[in-house]
């Protein structure tokens, strides 16, 4: 199957076209899957007090919250390859509306935790946001388009951060008891993201000129299922894969820390409420209205006159940067200093996540939906691997970040191991030289 007629512009205002309503629906979906992700951070310090959870308990609920998306993107990646986008996203949204809107229900620590493993695997709403856009955008744009989508779609776990103490205090308002108002709370981003999976399904396509259902109609079957079985051994046979699931642990997979813990760390460590301390941490996610896009912004330019190497540059130095930015973050005892370094940290780290799918896309034009996939994962499997650090009783969270931020330092040094043939910067510098002079790319997927 060939996709064609991918734009070589964004037009931000825009919604007349496929490729538009793709880019905007695609991160608002995104943007309200990580507002329910994370829309029990802030409320953390309360439903500690409601439920007993200990440090430990609260490390274990914020794993289950980050470990299930390991697999959901590694399955929703080849879905997206298959089924298309439109399909894939629809049903993971409503679907995925479901606990968001139970987790009021836990009475236990156990209930809980179930609840937060469930909500989880909306975190693979990245994966088909990368995906749409990939299909939409040619390569002089790619950088930007995946960057943009993807940050203010990860906009939605810093709003949370801000938006949810004060659903909370509106509902306790109205005379409801805290302890009942936190799981009242959790039924409002429920609610958007059921409705979001409706509109996605209405009002969006999965390719410029069409669905993939419609555009394989023709094709023989066995010969796609052929394709897609070998596009996937190639995917996991490729080192570069690997190294950008790495490397991904070390930005997003840090970004998604952070975003469990900042509402918490502020509270504990500067003793602020939880209104003041979300709105702190708010800043950390809020960040992403342009240090994601800034990311892919740079790869773009620079790979205009370097490039796939000019890309590969822009995240090995983004990466060391933001390990550097997290050091010194951890080590800030005063609450301005502490605010001021983070806010540095968070443009670095989110610029980083952005260069690293400013690369995605050439990996393997014919997966494009497994390699997000699998990279995409990598992010998660880092939080996992942080949130252990982030649990242990002997550890503080200072100290944890410390750790944190040397780890993605020795990270930065993958970036060097990601190289393409001369054959693929051959191809990328036609590719590139076609979208910019208004010619018809054409992928194979």
């Amino acid at each position: 199957m060939q996709i064609l007629n991918k734009t070589n512009e964004i037009a931000f205002f825009s919604l007349r076209t496929p490729q538009m309503r793709a880019f905007h629906l695609s991160w608002i979906a995104f943007f309200l899957s990580f507002f329910a992700w994370f829309g029990i951070a802030p409320l953390m310090a309360i439903v500690r007090e409601d439920l007993s959870l200990s440090k430990e308990q609260i490390g274990n609920t914020i794993i289950a919250s980050v470990a299930i998306t390991i697999f959901a993107r590694l399955l929703i990646g080849p879905m997206c390859d298959r089924f298309g986008p439109r399909r894939v996203y629809a049903a993971l949204l409503t679907i995925g509306s479901i606990p968001v809107m139970g987790i009021g229900l836990a009475d236990t620590y156990e209930a809980f935790l179930i609840a937060r493993l469930a909500i989880g695997a909306i975190g693979a709403s990245f994966v088909v946001t990368q995906f749409h856009t990939s299909m939409m955008f040619a390569p002089n744009i790619i950088g930007t388009a995946n960057a943009t989508s993807a940050g203010w779609g990860n906009m939605g776990g810093g709003i949370t951060q801000m938006l949810m103490p004060l659903v909370l205090a509106g509902i306790v308002g109205l005379g409801v008891d805290q302890f009942l108002g936190w799981r009242l709370a959790m039924v409002v981003p429920g609610v958007l993201l059921f409705f979001m999976g409706i509109a996605y399904f209405l009002f969006t396509q999965d390719a410029p000129d069409g669905d993939f259902v419609d555009l394989r109609r023709e094709e023989d079957a066995s010969d796609v299922d052929s394709d897609k079985k070998s596009a996937l051994g190639s995917v996991a046979k490729d080192y570069r894969v690997w190294a950008l699931f790495i490397i991904y642990a070390g930005c997003f997979g840090v970004e998604l820390t952070i975003n469990n813990i900042a509402a918490l760390y502020y509270h504990d460590k500067f003793t602020l409420d939880f209104k003041t301390a979300g709105l702190i941490a708010g800043l950390f996610g809020l960040m992403n209205l342009f240090a994601r896009s800034m990311g892919g912004i740079f790869s773009d330019r620079l790979a205009k006159k370097f490039g796939l190497t000019g890309r590969v540059a822009m995240l090995g130095g983004a990466l060391m940067l933001e390990g550097i930015a997290l050091t010194v973050f951890s080590q800030m005892n005063q609450l301005g200093a502490a605010v001021a370094s983070m806010v540095v940290f968070a443009l670095l780290v989110q610029m980083a996540s952005g260069a690293t799918f400013s690369i995605v896309p050439f990996i393997n034009q014919k997966a494009v939906g497994t390699v997000a996939g699998i990279v995409g994962a990598g992010g998660n499997v880092g939080a996992v691997a942080f949130g252990f650090l982030i649990r242990s009783p002997a550890i503080d969270f200072q100290t944890a970040l410390l750790y944190l931020g040397m780890v993605v330092i020795g990270i930065s040094l993958f970036a060097t191991t990601v190289r393409f043939s001369p054959e693929a910067h051959a191809a990328e510098r036609e590719a590139y030289r076609l979208a910019i002079s208004g010619g018809t790319e054409a992928v194979a997927n």
